[in-house]
């Protein structure tokens, strides 16, 4: 069976994967580019960005496992677009004509709509679903690969609750917001499933790899 994965999810000292308040001007919060610079600044994170060049190294090489293997992304409302985007018969994602997943992307809302099919190979279908059926929607389009869970920070903790995500790469960056939307809310004991590896970098940034333990 296809594996679940997290890739790239950048995180406070404090526990906060998003700041406030979150709109179109600034998708991210107060935080604003904080949390993603050391992504930003590697070869990896240049070519999302459109930059002429930047570091390889630890950070570029992690980064790079966010793509291989990669059948279908499932991700939150918030992550497709600010508050109220549900309104905007127009709105189309963040990414412009051609966004960079190349799959299926589950899109969980509330209020569903019809599929949008991008440039590229992406289609995002939009779903009003648990989690576990969401994974299984998922699984059934991408084909065995495996499934990415893109966030943000309550999609990627009600996966984690529920036993779902079999590998989990987040990157601690050295910053405190004190106020966003955190991640481990409810997740006590995180570790008892997990063999966990850990990689600082010269960017200042540590990043946390979580595999889930063979017996689980």
């Amino acid at each position: 069976m296809s594996r679940t994965r997290i890739h790239n999810l950048s995180i406070s000292l404090d526990g906060y994967v998003a700041g406030e308040v979150q709109s179109l001007e600034t998708p991210m919060g107060h935080a604003g580019e904080r949390l993603h610079e050391w992504m930003f600044a590697t070869s990896f994170g240049a070519r999302l960005v459109g930059a002429p060049t930047g570091s390889a190294g630890v950070d570029d090489a992690m980064a790079r496992w966010h793509e291989p293997g990669i059948g279908a992304e499932i991700m939150g409302a918030g992550k497709f677009g600010p508050p109220g985007w549900q309104d905007d018969a127009d709105w189309r994602g963040w990414w412009g004509s051609e966004p960079p997943f190349h799959t299926s992307v589950i899109v969980l809302t509330h209020r569903p709509r019809a599929p949008i099919e991008m440039a590229g190979g992406t289609t995002f279908h939009f779903l009003d679903a648990s989690p576990a059926e969401a994974l299984d929607v998922a699984r059934r389009a991408a084909g065995g690969l495996d499934v990415r869970i893109g966030g943000g920070a309550t999609v990627a903790r009600e996966f984690i609750a529920a036993g779902l995500v079999d590998h989990i790469h987040l990157v601690q960056v050295p910053i405190v917001l004190g106020r966003g939307a955190l991640l481990w809310d409810g997740l006590e004991g995180l570790e008892h499933s997990y063999d966990i590896d850990v990689v600082s970098t010269s960017s200042g940034v540590t990043h946390l790899t979580f595999t889930r333990r063979s017996s689980e």
